[in-house]
């Protein structure tokens, strides 16, 4: 169960939009909650306490602007699973960010407390699925949208199930299995299925466009694969911006902002960032010229290091040899629709030992 904002209203006559969705804990904020001391400590912090993450403020305040640019209406919703009683403090934790936000949904801990409901306090991906089907139903069904989420729990396959049954890709007998293998609370489950037919009867749309998962806990990007190209591991914000800027739904005015929170809040240098780029097209998440864009940009912007066109011009080339051999591979620009193997993942989690809380 759940306490929600109102939401925005759906885009009046066909008005184009994007709505992009945000977890809170270890994607916004830098919440310690690791020890049971620390998970009791949350409720009682001020807004000051609140920490964010090196440019993710810059980043959304950027993917607003840049949308409103477009013509576009922005939407941006957080999904939190912390109780509704640290409302008040994200707020103004928000409100201090600058952050301009259409919805938030906390779970509500105690009410599911009161009815003895004592799984779903700890499970979160019924509880989450849900609110994400249910949010899709009322509205608004933007054409295109893109999640934010960390390594810290279920985001990734949380994430991938919403986008395959807003496809279409994920059949009701299919997903329902998944649900049984995860063990899914009966109601979240009943929830799941009663909003994945509104959305089947509505009709099914090809809505995510991105997937990007904070790496908060360092887990190595290849456990990702099997979610295919749409789903972007991402070690900072700045990977993240540079990924959005190539799909079209951040500006260059963005790029500068974020790599200058890098620099001022985590000591991140020119080189480091350009080695964040690099390592996106190792990866295969970003084009070569894309990479030499952004770096364009930010020396424009005064953001540089003395001597390094030279190391430019010659990872460029490196770069676009080795994505020269990916792109005989897999394309990069537009990932593809890949009927992601669910059965595998819940089985390659379960021999690692992870929880689906």
């Amino acid at each position: 169960m759940s306490r929600a904002e109102p939401e925005a209203p759906a885009p009046a006559g066909g008005e184009p939009a994007v709505t992009f969705r945000w977890d809170l804990d270890k994607t916004y904020l830098r919440t310690e909650f690791e020890t049971f001391r620390q998970l009791v400590r949350i409720p009682f912090e001020s807004a000051a306490d609140k920490v964010h993450l090196p440019g993710v403020p810059q980043l959304i305040r950027a993917l607003r602007r840049s949308a409103l640019a477009r013509g576009e209406r922005p939407y941006v919703f957080f999904l939190s699973a912390s109780p509704p009683q640290i409302g008040t403090a994200i707020r103004q934790k928000l409100d201090l960010d600058g952050i301009e936000y259409d919805g938030i949904t906390f779970k509500d801990q105690l009410r599911n407390l009161m009815r003895g409901r004592f799984k779903s306090l700890t499970e979160q991906i019924g509880y989450k699925l849900a609110e994400l089907l249910e949010a899709r139903v009322r509205g608004p069904a933007a054409p295109r949208e893109v999640l934010f989420g960390d390594d810290w729990e279920s985001d990734p396959l949380i994430y991938s199930l919403y986008a395959d049954v807003l496809s279409g890709a994920l059949s009701p007998a299919r997903l329902a299995d998944v649900l049984a293998a995860l063990a899914v609370e009966r109601l979240a489950m009943a929830r799941i299925e009663r909003a994945a037919e509104a959305l089947s009867e509505a009709g099914h749309v090809d809505a995510v466009a991105r997937i990007y998962i904070n790496l908060e806990r360092r887990t190595p990007p290849g456990r990702f694969h099997a979610f295919g190209a749409r789903l972007v591991p991402a070690f900072n914000s700045f990977q993240t911006g540079a990924s959005l800027y190539e799909i079209g739904l951040l500006d260059a005015e963005g790029i500068p902002d974020i790599a200058g929170a890098l620099i001022d809040q985590s000591g991140y240098t020119v080189e480091r960032l350009r080695n964040s780029l690099d390592d996106l097209v190792r990866r295969g998440h970003l084009r070569p010229d894309t990479r030499g864009r952004v770096v364009g940009i930010l020396e424009r912007s005064g953001v540089r290091a003395a001597g390094a066109r030279k190391r430019l011009r010659e990872r460029l080339r490196a770069a676009l040899a080795e994505w020269r051999e990916r792109r005989r591979r897999a394309a990069v620009d537009a990932p593809a629709p890949v009927a992601i193997d669910y059965e595998h993942i819940l089985q390659d989690w379960s021999r690692r030992g992870l929880r689906g809380a």
